[in-house]
């Protein structure tokens, strides 16, 4: 079976599955493609997140894009994309017609408060992961407790955060 199809595949069973948006995602892409398809390195994989975390759009199909490239080039851009995009598109064009008629149904409101913990849960695994090799030494540490207290204190926007960690980085490890 060509790569590109192989691509649309792990995208489609990680899309279908992506109930809580893009980081929460994470670690299904992180099954898929870094442990059971070997398609790249964990390192990559959270340098794919990181810059999906910087572009325009959601993380979800920003990765998809980017691991796709990466795996099989344009075509696997374009089938990591659409694989991921397909079971939300059919889902949203399925439920629109009928969350009026339903949306106060206890069944449904019961299975969206379940769903809750279990995106945090997953986002939480995704940070604890991320932390193994984001939290290399002091100075590191140093960078994440400024930008967490400018995050939680002045609500400044992710992009002025990532920017500020960036510079943070240069000033402490000294590449001026």
């Amino acid at each position: 079976m060509a790569l590109f199809i192989k691509v649309f595949i792990s995208f489609l069973k990680i899309g279908a599955f992506a109930f809580g948006g893009g980081l929460a995602m994470v670690p299904l892409i992180q099954r898929e493609i870094v442990e059971k398809n070997h398609w790249l390195s964990i390192k990559t994989l959270k340098d794919i997140v990181g810059i999906s975390q910087m572009t325009p759009g959601p993380i979800a199909i920003n990765s998809a894009t980017f691991v796709g490239y990466k795996v099989d080039g344009i075509l696997g851009s374009i089938f990591g994309t659409l694989g991921v995009i397909t079971i939300s598109f059919i889902l949203v064009t399925i439920a629109s017609h009928y969350f009026e008629k339903f949306k106060e149904a206890k069944i449904l409101k019961a299975a969206f408060l379940g769903m809750r913990p279990a995106i945090v849960g997953l986002i939480l695994s995704v940070v604890i992961n991320f932390s193994k090799d984001a939290y290399v030494d002091i100075k590191s540490i140093i960078i994440a407790l400024i930008i967490g207290a400018m995050l939680f204190s002045k609500k400044i926007h992710p992009i002025v955060a990532i920017i500020s960690s960036g510079i943070l980085a240069i000033l402490l490890y000294g590449f001026i």
